[in-house]
């Protein structure tokens, strides 16, 4: 019996266009390349930024080393967070209405900067991010990576939860296929859609 929802962020809620992101630096006449917006492909100088293991300072200063020194931090940012749109207000709603049947989770690689920006889009009726969640879990705090067993493993452990009573959603194949093999249910919908109707909850 399911009693708790883990969902990842990007894709699955909040909808994300990382041409955007490309296209900002691009504009600041830079080329950056998929190594600097996949976060399962980085360069792992730029990866550690996702753990957790650089600062927002020492990031700034890596993507001005790798790519133009002349970039201001304020550049970095504004193009670095250009490929977060928006969380449609259904799901919200749709947590809001979950959260009244289930424990309600979020595990989600990113960073220190898209998290500041990121969590305004959950600005709604009054509520803010932790108000959709029991726990909010983000790589850059806990330290891990999806689809690390050990991400999965130190959220089951900090949240109490049971693998088997837990449905992940995340769209992205490797990182549920990585959640069945520790016992967790799974859904993996298409990035950045309407999935409600897709969803099945065993109860």
């Amino acid at each position: 019996m399911i009693k708790n929802i883990l969902f990842d962020w990007g894709g699955v809620l909040i909808h994300l266009d990382k041409s955007r992101c490309t296209s900002a630096f691009r504009e600041l006449g830079v080329e950056v390349s998929d190594e600097l917006t996949n976060p399962y492909g980085q360069r792992a100088d730029l990866m550690d930024f996702e753990k957790g293991l650089m600062t927002v300072d020492e990031f700034h200063d890596t993507v001005r080393r790798i790519y133009s020194p002349t970039l201001t931090d304020e550049q970095i940012d504004v193009a670095w967070n250009a490929l977060l749109l928006d969380i449609p207000s259904y799901k919200l709603d749709m947590l809001l209405e979950l959260k009244q049947s289930y424990r309600l989770f979020l595990l989600s690689n990113t960073n220190a900067l898209h998290w500041a920006e990121g969590r305004k889009r959950f600005d709604y009726k009054g509520y803010r991010a932790e108000d959709f969640f029991d726990q909010i879990f983000l790589s850059h705090e806990i330290h891990e990576l999806k689809p690390s067993a050990e991400a999965f493993l130190k959220v089951a452990q900090l949240a109490g939860i049971k693998p088997e009573e837990t449905l992940f959603i995340d769209d992205l194949a490797v990182s549920c296929q990585a959640a069945e093999a520790l016992g967790f249910h799974t859904y993996c919908p298409v990035a950045n859609t309407d999935w409600r109707g897709e969803l099945t909850i065993d109860r």
